[in-house]
C-alpha cells in the first residue's frame, strides 16, 4: 500500500508538470511590432488600414507582407467611430481566460513540489536505522523476521563444542514452558568470544534460525553517540522492543565497544556516555525488573577488556569460546562453502585442510571464493586441486606481483635468502616441514618460504621455538655468507625473532637464568601499569634475549656453512624455476647426498 501511494504521488507530479508545459506551449504569444497610438490614428485616417482586430484595449493588424503590428489604446478614446467613418473593417475578439482551477494549480505547483520533496526526505530518514528523523533515543537494532532467517546450525561447521553449548538455548526458545516448570532458569546472556573470523556472528544467526524467534541485531558502536544519555536511551528502547516480541534474541556484535572496563575516577567527555550506556545495559540484563524470555547474545574478540560486572552470573553467565577450527573442522567448513561451487572429483578436502593450519572460517570461505574467481578467469569447468592450491597461496601469502621490476642482483639475493630459510628448516629437528619456496614477489615480500606442520600444535616446546628462531635467521645468515653483506629483506624476520625470544624469557619461563617467572610489561589498553622490576632484572632480561638470538644465529650459520653446496643448488633451482616444492627440495637433497658420498 505504501508503494502504491508513493507511485501515485509521482504520477501526480508528472501530470501537473505536463499540464503546465502544455498550457505554456499553447499560450505562446505571437510576435507583434509595437506602434504608438498617434501613428496608428494617422494610418487609420489615411485609409492605410483596411482591417484591424480589437481585443480589449489592444488593436492589431497585419500588412500584406505578413508583418503584424499592434497598438495599445488609451482608456478614453473615440477610436471605433473614427474607424467606422474611415471604412475600416473592425473585428472584435474576446480573450479566452484559462479556467480558475488551472490558474490555481499553476500558482500552487511550486509549493506542492517542495512539499513532496520534503515529505520524501522525511520518509527516507524514517526508513534508516534509528527510526524517524531526529529520534536519537530510539534503538537502531535491525529486526530479522524468523520466517526470513535461513541460517541454521547445519550451516555452521568446525565449532562443534560451541554448537553444543547453544543447543540448550535453542531448546528453551522453542519450548520455554518445559524449562520453567522444572524450575530451571535459562542463561539471560551468552557471550561468544574468540579470534576474528571464527564464526561468532554466524553462530548467533544460526541460534535465531533454529529457534524460529525474532532476532534483533545491533553493533556495540551504535549505542555510543556524542550526546550523553543517548546510548542509555537506546538500550532501554532495545529491551522494550524485545519484551514486546518475547521470546526473542538480542544480538550485540562487538560488545567491547560499550562494555570496556569502567574507569575508577569517573572520566569525562566520551567516557561518560559509554559508561552510562554500560550501566543501563547492566541494569536491563539483571536489575529489579526481570527480562523473561529475552536472551542477549553478544560477540567480542576482546573478552579480557570487558567489565567484570558484565561477565558475572546473572548477566553473561554462559561464555562460549569459538576457537579456530582444527583439521577436521576446516575440512567441514571447506565442504560447506564448496556446496555453492563446481568442484572436481579429484579434490581431497583433507589435504587442503592440512595445508591451512591456523585458518579461520572467514579465511577458508575467502579461499573458496578466490578459487571460484580463478576458475572463472581460467575458464575451467570446475575447481580442481591446482586452483585450490593457487587460491590458498593467494590468501596465505598474497597475490603475485610479477609486474614488479627486480634487478638480477636483487633476485639472486632473494633466492639465497629463501634458500637459507628452507635449508635450515630442512636440517633442524622439530621444525615445521618446508612446503613451498618461491621468489615470486607476493604482497610486501620479495620471496616466501612456506612451512606447514604435519600435525596440529596446541602447545609449543622449547625445541620447536629454538628451531623457529634458527629458521627465521637462516635468510640473514645466507646473505652474509654468500655476499658478505646484509640487506633490509630480513626486517620482518628479525622482528619476529625478537618477539619470540622475549616471550620465551618474559612469559614462558624458558630461560635458565631468569627462571620460571613472568615479566609482563604495561597494558596500555586497560590503562594498567606493568610490574615493577629492578634495573638489574631488566639488564638480565635483555642479556638472555640476546643470548637466545645469538645462539640461534650461530647454529643457523654452522648449518649453512656445512651445507654450502646444497645452499647453492637450492638457490640455482629457485633462480631457474622461481617456485620449488617440498618434493623438489627432497630430490635436490638426495642428489647432493649421493654426489657427496661418491
Amino acid at each position: 500500500m505504501r508503494q502504491f501511494y508513493k507511485n501515485l504521488s509521482i504520477w501526480l507530479i508528472i501530470a501537473l508538470v505536463a499540464l503546465f508545459a502544455f498550457n505554456a506551449l499553447k499560450q505562446q504569444p505571437e510576435v507583434f511590432h509595437q506602434v504608438p497610438y498617434n501613428v496608428f490614428l494617422k494610418k487609420a485616417e489615411t485609409g492605410f488600414l483596411p482591417e484591424v482586430t480589437l481585443t480589449d484595449n489592444v488593436v492589431t493588424w497585419a500588412t500584406p507582407d505578413g508583418s503584424k503590428y499592434r497598438s495599445v489604446l488609451p482608456p478614453d478614446h473615440q477610436l471605433i467611430r473614427k474607424l467606422i467613418s474611415s471604412n475600416v473593417t473592425l473585428n472584435v475578439e474576446k480573450v479566452d481566460q484559462p479556467p480558475w482551477y488551472l490558474v490555481s494549480i499553476l500558482n500552487w505547483l511550486p509549493f506542492v513540489l517542495l512539499f513532496f520533496i520534503w515529505l520524501l526526505f522525511i520518509r527516507k530518514k524514517s526508513d534508516q536505522p534509528g527510526g524517524k528523523a531526529m529520534a536519537f533515543g530510539k534503538s537502531r537494532a535491525k529486526l530479522v523476521d524468523p520466517e526470513h532467517s535461513k541460517v541454521t546450525l547445519d550451516d555452521v561447521a568446525g565449532i562443534e563444542e560451541a554448537k553444543e553449548e547453544v543447543r540448550e538455548i535453542v531448546a528453551f526458545l522453542r519450548n520455554p514452558d518445559t524449562f520453567t516448570q522444572a524450575g530451571a532458569r535459562i542463561p539471560s546472556g551468552v557471550l561468544l568470544y574468540g579470534e576474528p573470523g571464527t564464526g561468532k556472528t554466524l553462530l548467533a544467526k544460526a541460534i535465531a534460525g533454529e529457534a524460529g524467534v525474532p532476532f534483533f541485531s545491533i553493533s556495540g558502536s551504535n549505542f555510543v553517540e556524542m550526546y550523553v544519555g543517548i546510548g542509555a536511551s537506546r538500550v532501554r528502547d532495545l529491551f522494550r522492543e524485545g519484551k514486546k516480541k518475547a521470546p526473542c534474541i538480542l544480538f550485540i556484535d562487538e560488545i567491547d565497544a560499550v562494555g570496556r572496563h569502567r574507569s575508577s575516577g569517573g572520566g569525562a567527555g566520551g567516557n561518560d556516555e559509554r559508561e552510562q550506556t554500560l550501566n543501563q545495559l547492566l541494569v536491563e540484563m539483571d536489575g529489579f525488573e526481570a527480562n523473561d524470555h529475552v536472551i542477549v547474545v553478544a560477540a567480542t574478540n576482546r573478552q579480557d577488556i570487558l567489565d567484570p560486572a558484565l561477565l558475572r552470573p546473572g548477566r553473561f553467565d554462559r561464555q562460549v569460546m569459538v576457537p579456530l577450527p582444527d583439521v577436521g573442522g576446516r575440512e567441514k567448513i571447506l565442504q560447506v562453502h564448496a556446496q555453492r561451487t563446481m568442484v572436481a572429483e579429484d579434490v581431497h578436502w583433507q589435504t587442503i585442510a592440512k595445508g591451512t593450519p591456523g585458518f579461520s572460517g572467514a579465511q577458508l570461505a575467502n579461499m573458496i571464493n578466490e578459487a571460484a574467481l580463478l576458475m572463472t578467469r581460467r575458464q575451467a569447468p570446475a575447481i580442481d586441486m591446482e586452483i585450490l592450491e593457487a587460491a590458498k597461496d593467494k590468501v596465505l601469502m598474497g597475490a603475485e606481483r610479477r609486474s614488479l621490476i627486480i634487478t638480477d642482483r636483487e633476485k639472486k639475493v632473494t633466492a639465497y635468502h629463501e634458500a637459507g630459510h628452507a635449508l635450515v628448516a630442512w636440517m633442524l629437528p622439530g621444525a615445521d616441514p618446508v612446503h613451498k619456496v618461491t621468489i615470486i614477489p607476493r604482497g610486501r615480500a620479495l620471496g616466501v618460504t612456506m612451512q606447514l606442520p604435519d600435525e596440529e600444535r596446541n602447545s609449543q616446546d622449547r625445541t620447536y621455538l629454538t628451531s623457529t628462531l634458527c629458521t627465521l635467521l637462516g635468510g640473514r645468515v645466507a646473505e652474509e655468507i654468500v655476499f658478505n653483506e646484509i640487506t633490509t629483506g630480513a626486517g620482518n624476520d628479525i622482528e619476529r625473532v625478537s618477539d619470540i625470544a622475549r616471550k620465551m624469557v618474559c612469559e614462558w619461563g624458558m630461560s635458565e637464568v631468569a627462571g620460571p617467572l613472568t615479566f609482563r610489561g604495561a597494558d596500555p589498553l586497560n590503562g594498567q601499569p606493568g610490574p615493577i622490576i629492578s634495573e638489574d632484572t631488566a639488564v638480565m632480561i635483555d642479556r638472555e634475549v640476546k643470548n637466545l638470538v645469538q645462539s640461534a644465529y650461530s647454529r643457523a650459520r654452522s648449518i649453512l656453512l656445512e651445507h654450502r653446496d646444497l645452499l647453492d643448488t637450492i638457490s640455482t633451482a629457485l633462480l631457474e624455476q622461481e617456485t620449488i616444492s617440498r618434493q623438489d627440495i627432497l630430490t635436490l637433497v638426495e642428489q647432493h647426498s649421493g654426489t657427496h658420498h661418491d
